[in-house]
C-alpha cells in the first residue's frame, strides 16, 4: 500500500480544517465527535465524548453544563485535552491546552439554534448528578414544556460554551506496517508554531 504524503502548513489550523472537511464526507458517524479529557483537582483524569461546534484561531469550542463533572473539573483545573479519531480515514488529531468560557452572547446564539427537545433537555438535566429514576426526569420535562413553549426557551445560565485554546496539536495518520506518521505542532511564547516529527 502506497503511503500517504501530506504537506504541512506553518500553523495547524488549515490542516485541521482540511482533515475535518474530509471527515465530514468520509466518516459515516459523528465526524464532529471528540474525546474530552479533564482532571479532578487531585489529578484523576476522566474522559468522555463531546461534539465540536467551532474551530477557529481562538481554539476548539464545545458546549456543556458547567455544573457537570467536566464543568466542575474545568473550574478547578482549566487544562484539558481533545482527541479526534476518524477510523474510516485512519487519522487522529490530539489537542492540548487551556480552556476558557466563551462569551455569553455566543452561547445564547448557539442555544437558540438547538432543536426544542434539546433546549428543554438542557433545563431538565442536572447533569452528572444522581437521578433516582427516569420518571423524575420525564416529569421535569413535561413541566418545562408547559413553562416554555417552542420558540421561547431561554438559555439556562449553567449551559455555557467552552473554548480549548491549543498549545500542542498532534496529527497522526496510520500505515499498515504500524510505522505511522506523527507530527507535533507546539505553540511558543511568541505565538508561533514549531513542527516536530515524532517516532511512531
Amino acid at each position: 500500500m502506497e503511503k500517504e504524503t501530506i504537506e504541512l502548513p506553518e500553523a495547524p489550523l488549515p490542516l485541521f480544517h482540511k482533515w475535518f472537511a474530509e471527515a465530514q464526507t468520509g466518516e459515516p458517524n459523528d465526524p464532529d465527535a471528540m474525546a474530552l479529557a479533564t482532571a479532578t483537582p487531585d489529578g484523576r483524569p476522566i474522559v468522555r465524548m463531546v461534539l465540536l461546534k467551532q474551530a477557529d484561531e481562538r481554539g476548539f469550542k464545545f458546549h456543556s453544563n458547567e455544573q457537570s463533572f467536566k464543568g466542575r473539573h474545568l473550574a478547578a483545573n482549566p487544562h484539558a485535552a481533545l482527541c479526534f479519531h476518524w477510523k474510516s480515514l485512519r487519522r487522529q488529531i490530539c489537542v492540548q491546552g487551556k480552556v476558557e468560557i466563551a462569551p455569553e452572547a455566543e452561547a445564547d446564539e448557539y442555544f437558540a439554534t438547538r432543536p426544542y427537545e434539546r433546549q428543554i433537555g438542557a433545563w431538565a438535566s442536572d447533569q452528572s448528578r444522581p437521578l433516582e429514576n427516569r420518571q423524575i426526569l420525564e416529569k421535569k420535562i413535561d413541566t418545562l414544556k408547559g413553562q416554555y413553549p417552542e420558540g421561547k426557551v431561554p438559555r439556562p445560565p449553567q449551559w455555557v460554551g467552552y473554548i480549548l485554546k491549543p498549545e500542542r496539536i498532534e496529527f497522526w495518520w496510520s500505515h499498515r506496517d504500524r510505522l505511522h506518521d506523527r507530527f507535533e505542532y507546539k505553540k511558543g511564547a511568541d505565538g508561533l508554531w514549531t513542527i516536530q516529527r515524532l517516532y511512531p
